[in-house]
């Protein structure tokens, strides 16, 4: 924290209070205060007191630290890009709150939080893809990276993510709204998953914004991917082409799908490689669309294939817990967090409040019972 000026102070509210949605008419009626007053204290006009700022970020649902601490870079490249009356949609003031929140466990140095592994994506030097064949080559590289096989399926793209610094929360924001979102911190990343899309979705929604995260691009919102033109966006074509190859591997397709074909027929080796790789008919077919494995009409098939519970059962299926379903936090997120109380460097409420309610009071640690001696820890 260091110090800051009622002027500061004051627009940093605004801010906060827009991201929140609120207006200032809200914020004064939920702290007490006139539209007025508010109004002169985001003008920094008049100081506000210590007990009026911490009823201000109840009320906005932010930290009242976050009103003294300097925001991530790029925050406030995205914001003035934007323009300062602009109001951020819903995924960017999540994904504001979610970084300084992965910020704020940072600075209390856990290990747990594992943002060090992003040193490992810096030192790759990784440049954009400008070419269909470099996003093919920068997918076999990220596997390297996050220390997976050449071909085998990712199980856990969540956990993957984070083994090379990026932090993924999933949090359901509708159908109308952005499919993921980035920001890069000074070490590391946060993504955000709109977890209203069904898991195929969501895994390609978070391979592609790995690929924003290894070309670091400091901001970016990402609202349907997989939509995007060769002709209109060619770079977002690149990182779906990454996606999809993060995904399924060009040398694992290309020797799996005619064999399965010949065993199970085009639906039936649709429907297993979609299972084995936890991928949708929409980017399995225009995966085979990318390797050249299929005519269009088979394309068009596979596309339209729906996977039943008949086929579940009489082709044995492996259906794992859905990925990044409603809200969730990501594991060394949460393992840190759990740390810190176990350390009882903070409260269980505020533990509570990081987990976003995947955790229960009756989760966290138990509180370790004191020795008479330990006292004199805290008096000497």
């Amino acid at each position: 924290m260091g110090n800051v000026d009622a002027r500061t102070l004051g627009e940093r509210i605004r801010d906060a209070r827009k991201r929140a949605g609120v207006s200032q008419e809200e914020l004064g009626q939920a702290i007490g205060l006139e539209r007025t007053a508010v109004n002169k204290i985001e003008g920094g006009v008049r100081k506000v007191t210590a007990l009026e700022l911490s009823d201000i970020a109840a009320a906005i649902g932010v930290r009242m630290s976050t009103f003294f601490e300097e925001p991530t870079p790029a925050l406030v490249s995205h914001r003035s890009s934007q323009g300062l009356d602009t109001t951020d949609s819903q995924i960017d003031a999540l994904l504001a709150k979610f970084a300084d929140e992965v910020e704020f466990i940072a600075s209390l140095g856990v290990d747990q939080l594992g943002l060090d592994a992003a040193g490992a994506v810096d030192q790759a030097g990784i440049a954009p893809p400008s070419t269909n064949a470099e996003a093919e080559a920068l997918a076999v590289q990220a596997r390297t990276l996050m220390g997976l096989e050449a071909e085998d399926p990712i199980r856990q793209l969540s956990d993957s993510v984070a083994s090379v610094g990026l932090l993924a929360f999933s949090r359901d924001i509708g159908k109308d709204t952005a499919d993921a979102g980035t920001i890069l911190l000074p070490r590391g990343g946060v993504t955000l998953v709109n977890s209203h899309m069904k898991v195929g979705r969501r895994r390609l929604a978070l391979a592609h914004e790995l690929g924003h995260y290894l070309i670091a691009d400091d901001y970016t919102v990402d609202w349907r991917v997989a939509d995007y033109s060769d002709h209109t966006l060619p770079m977002e074509s690149r990182i779906d082409r990454f996606a999809r190859a993060l995904l399924l591997p060009g040398a694992a397709l290309t020797r799996k799908w005619p064999e399965t074909v010949d065993g199970s027929g085009e639906r039936g080796a649709a429907i297993l490689l979609a299972s084995e790789f936890r991928v949708d008919m929409a980017t399995l077919a225009t995966r085979l669309n990318d390797m050249g494995l299929a005519d269009s009409e088979t394309i068009a098939s596979v596309r339209r294939c729906r996977t039943t519970k008949t086929d579940m059962v009489e082709m044995n299926l492996y259906v794992p817990l859905e990925e990044l379903e409603g809200t969730t936090v990501p594991r060394p997120f949460s393992l840190a967090v759990l740390r810190l109380v176990r350390d009882e460097r903070i409260s269980r409420e505020r533990a509570l409040d990081l987990l976003q309610g995947t955790f229960d009071e009756a989760d966290l640690p138990s509180i370790r019972e004191r020795r008479p001696d330990e006292i004199w820890d805290f008096v000497s």
